[in-house]
């Protein structure tokens, strides 16, 4: 599916300083497929669904919203996404405008091997990456460390699976990583000047007295 395009001043610059880092990394995360063939392959587009769209993340944080006891996990999670949407989706990949890197010529034989799944935007930063770190690093934040920690392994297997199937350049998903980090601690930050009373509302006991 290799295509000739006229690139922007930033993409152009981000295919050109960081073309060996970026195909360099591309393989030896697919070494991967060597190891796992199909059955990694599967895994890792799991792991991408999960990210699509926020669908999975955004239900998460207003499910935890939901309940009294998680609802500041939820709603830094919430304004995480929401700021993350916004600046990534909304503006950043529009004006940086990077095709995607199975259009290339290098990355059409690794394409082809895991499935060659095709998206629809430009790619820089990683949506799914941003969202994955929007969401886990206000988990990680607010939560004991003791398992807190698995949140940013979701994050980080997220921007794994991006790159293993050639649906982004290592840089996509560190921009992503970067920016998901930022929105994430808005998200926190936000979330700890919101009314108390925000926080002390019980939903499940309101609904037990209407009852």
């Amino acid at each position: 599916m290799p295509v000739e395009q006229v690139l922007t001043p930033i993409a152009a610059w981000l295919n050109s300083v960081f073309a060996a880092f970026d195909y360099s990394i591309t393989l030896l995360i697919h070494k991967l497929y060597e190891w796992g063939g199909d059955f990694m392959t599967k895994i890792m587009e799991l792991i991408s669904l999960l990210g699509w769209k926020g669908a999975f993340l955004i239900l998460l944080s207003l499910t935890l919203i939901f309940f009294k006891k998680t609802r500041r996990f939820g709603t830094a999670m919430a304004i995480g996404l929401a700021v993350g949407v916004l600046f990534v989706n909304i503006y950043l990949k529009v004006v940086v405008a990077r095709p995607r890197p199975y259009t290339h010529e290098e990355y059409a034989a690794l394409w082809a091997l895991v499935g060659q799944n095709v998206e629809s935007d430009f790619c820089f930063p990683s949506g799914h990456t941003n969202a994955a770190f929007a969401a886990m690093v206000p988990v990680f934040i607010l939560g004991k460390k003791r398992w807190s920690w698995l949140a940013l392994l979701f994050g980080v297997l997220m921007a794994v699976s991006r790159v293993y199937l050639v649906v982004h350049y290592p840089t996509d998903v560190i921009g992503g990583m970067i920016t998901g980090t930022v929105a994430g601690m808005i998200g926190v930050l936000v979330s700890l000047y919101l009314p108390k009373v925000w926080y002390r509302w019980d939903l499940l006991k309101k609904k037990a007295e209407e009852a």
